[in-house]
């Protein structure tokens, strides 16, 4: 499948009545770091930080990046961070359809293509899917129209009751598993587009009959080294165990915000049937 543009880019915008202090403050305690465990990473005082955070303090721009990296800030909000101190945002947001990020484009085509049989996908901050190999497109196969178009959305695309949910053999633990994964990203991102994406598949009713695994054979019981995705295709039970992996030092709200995903088979009789697949 062909990586498509994730939307436009947003202007990004310091939150109203807040200075840098009081982000920088709720950045540090959502990391559990006291001020002198800060000022020792960056090179500091705990006075100084206490100073900034109160407002008694301004810090310069290269403080402000440095404390949004010993606390491990998005990329995104290192820019609302700069904004609410009074500096230009540092980190472009180029749309993935630009020019400028066709290698970047042409290198995750590769990646994705080159781990075929085997499902594998791009995702952005919001769970679109960018791009997507042929495995996934077995999986969604069945799937209506009105999912996959324009711009399918995995978690929507996984939960939706016309999705891939009643084909999940274990759809409780792996619905709870996708919300926590939602969870821990909204914690993270001040996204209101993920905030109500996360309350829109959480409220999805269960399809009928959905979610009851068939118990292992006591003979031969299927020891699992991760939650697998056990999910029905063609009439057989396939398992998976997924990988997520982003870009390391990312320069750009974009790339920094990608994500690709992968699904290993769990069992020897899932890998035997994907490779007869493309046999």
């Amino acid at each position: 499948m062909t990586i498509v543009a994730s939307g436009p880019a947003a202007t990004p915008t310091a939150p109203d009545g807040k200075g840098v202090g009081p982000l920088l403050r709720a950045w540090r305690e959502r990391r559990r770091v006291s001020q002198l465990e800060l000022a020792l990473r960056a090179d500091s005082s705990a006075r100084h930080i206490s100073f900034v955070e109160t407002g008694r303090s301004r810090p310069s721009e290269e403080m402000v990046l440095r404390l949004a990296e010993h606390l491990d800030v998005p990329v995104r909000e290192r820019n609302a961070l700069l904004l609410a101190a009074g500096y230009a945002p540092r980190y472009p947001e180029t749309p993935l359809d630009d020019p400028a990020l066709a290698a970047l484009r042409d290198g995750m085509e590769r990646l994705i293509q080159g781990y075929e049989p085997y499902p594998a996908l791009v995702v952005d901050a919001t769970y679109t899917v960018v791009a997507a190999n042929r495995g996934i497109a077995m999986l969604l196969e069945g799937v209506p129209e009105s999912l996959l178009a324009p711009a399918p959305n995995a978690m929507r695309l996984t939960l939706h009751p016309e999705g891939l949910a009643p084909r999940i053999r274990n759809l409780r633990e792996w619905r709870g598993h996708l919300l926590e994964q939602m969870e821990r990203q909204i914690a993270l991102h001040r996204s209101e587009a993920l905030r109500e994406l996360y309350e829109e598949v959480a409220g999805y009713s269960a399809p009928a009959g959905a979610g009851v695994d068939e118990p292992a054979e006591p003979a031969r019981p299927v020891a699992y080294f991760a939650l697998p995705l056990r999910i029905e295709h063609a009439g057989r039970v396939l398992s998976f165990v997924s990988s997520i992996s982003t870009f390391n030092t990312p320069m750009d709200v974009t790339v920094a915000e990608l994500a690709i995903e992968t699904f290993l088979p769990a069992d020897p009789a899932t890998a035997k049937y994907l490779h007869t697949l493309v046999s």
